[in-house]
């Protein structure tokens, strides 16, 4: 709920509260944990908070273009997963282009890489990864401008237009049901190098050549997850905070139902995050190219909230610039699947089980089955959920709208699903 106030008063209230709750880090001998990077918070409390601003904060904003020539001219109150799924990938980016371990200086003259990241989220329609893509890309996934989204929502739009960066040249993947199928990466990250070379000149550098036939591509994946009904289930708490322990993480989209967060670690039964419910004016980027970027670093201490309280829909991103990198990701995720004191949170497999049904296979028109009755099973032993539609049966016949069962299943509450067939 917004208070009816002017929105500049609204904003230092909202902003006086948050930085005066969480204005203090926890003198704690847990370690703490920061997209795979491990700190002492009594002799490192400085390194944490220099790893925190480092990171890119993306919140509401006020005042930019109308968002289609027509619509909304601010986010307030509706953009709150949009702005995480921002974050998510330009940590995504800044990993890609600058490294894990590059860290921003108030003031400081900054790299030509971190201004053309940071121009690839500008509030105008013409970056790469606006509000303005996003909310218009939203539309083909079958939610309106300044409609709520999922995080099964937000991965799917970023998939779409990842296509068009050519700068970053990534490869957004989102593993669907559950599985994370190794074989689906390999057909989209490997990239067939007599294709490029029929596409480079002379006038192209070595470096970009060697690049560019480069049988990889910089690896994004999101995967949506269910971890309960209405509660995260306390069998998968300990297997979310290993996914933060990992090199490769690029943390978690999620929160509440209608009030998303971007999680970037834990320390002990706490989740460290970025809110984005800040309203600021949006930022124009001056005449020489450069942007003011002040804003977009969060510089009080992070927020934090019990583990428990985290609402059970929410997706997971990692990112592997190599395929060495992937390679020693699924090997962590393997190692981890062994381990007895928590549920995995997701299946790695080589190749698409016999029990999965592609949603190419689907077709579903969103609305048609509102009044449909689901119930839902959950077997541990192999970690599979069933769920039983009563009033209709799935057809298999039509191959036509692989994206329906996608927008059906990731609406407004998300109260239900599918995770596996």
């Amino acid at each position: 709920m917004h208070l009816q106030m002017p929105s500049f008063a609204a904003t230092l209230t909202y902003d006086t509260l948050r930085f005066g709750e969480f204005e203090d880090f926890p003198e704690t001998s847990e370690p703490v944990w920061i997209l795979g990077k491990q700190y002492n918070a009594l002799t490192e409390k400085d390194d944490i908070l220099s790893d925190v601003t480092s990171r890119l904060w993306f919140t509401y904003r006020k005042n930019f273009p109308p968002i289609g020539g027509t619509g909304p001219t601010s986010d307030t109150g509706w953009g709150c997963m949009l702005r995480c799924g921002q974050m998510i990938l330009g940590e995504a980016l800044v990993c890609r282009h600058l490294g894990r371990d590059w860290r921003w200086a108030k003031g400081h003259k900054q790299r030509e890489e971190y201004i053309s990241i940071l121009n690839a989220f500008i509030d105008k329609k013409d970056s790469y990864y606006s509000i303005h893509q996003i909310a218009q890309m939203g539309v083909g996934e079958g939610k309106p401008i300044g409609q709520w989204y999922g995080p099964n929502t937000v991965a799917q739009v970023l998939k779409k237009l990842a296509v068009f960066d050519t700068w970053s040249r990534l490869v957004v993947h989102v593993a669907m049901d559950n599985t994370v199928v190794i074989e689906e990466i390999s057909e989209c990250s490997c990239v067939a190098t007599c294709h490029f070379r029929s596409m480079l000149t002379i006038s192209y550098s070595c470096a970009l050549a060697e690049e560019e036939t480069a049988l990889w591509k910089p690896l994004v994946l999101l995967i949506p997850l269910r971890l309960g009904l209405t509660d995260i289930n306390e069998a998968y708490i300990e297997t979310l905070k290993q996914c933060f322990m990992l090199p490769q993480s690029l943390g978690v989209i999620g929160g509440k139902p209608n009030s998303a967060h971007y999680f970037i670690g834990y320390v002990g039964e706490e989740l460290i995050y970025l809110d984005p419910h800040t309203t600021q004016p949006a930022v124009e980027p001056c005449e020489d190219g450069q942007v003011p970027d002040e804003t977009y670093h969060c510089q009080h201490p992070p927020c934090r909230m019990h583990i428990c309280e985290l609402d059970p829909s929410i997706a997971a991103g990692f990112f592997c610039r190599t395929e060495d990198e992937f390679d020693d990701w699924c090997m962590r995720i393997r190692r981890l699947s062994c381990n007895k004191w928590g549920l995995p949170m997701f299946e790695l497999v080589d190749s698409q089980p016999s029990h999965m049904v592609s949603v190419d296979a689907l077709n579903l028109t969103p609305g048609k089955y509102k009044n449909c009755i689901c119930f839902v099973k959950h077997i541990p032993k192999i970690e599979i959920w069933i769920i039983n539609f009563t009033s209709f049966k799935i057809p298999f016949t039509d191959f036509s709208d692989s994206d329906r069962l996608e927008r059906f299943f990731d609406s407004e509450d998300e109260e239900f699903e599918i995770l596996s067939l």
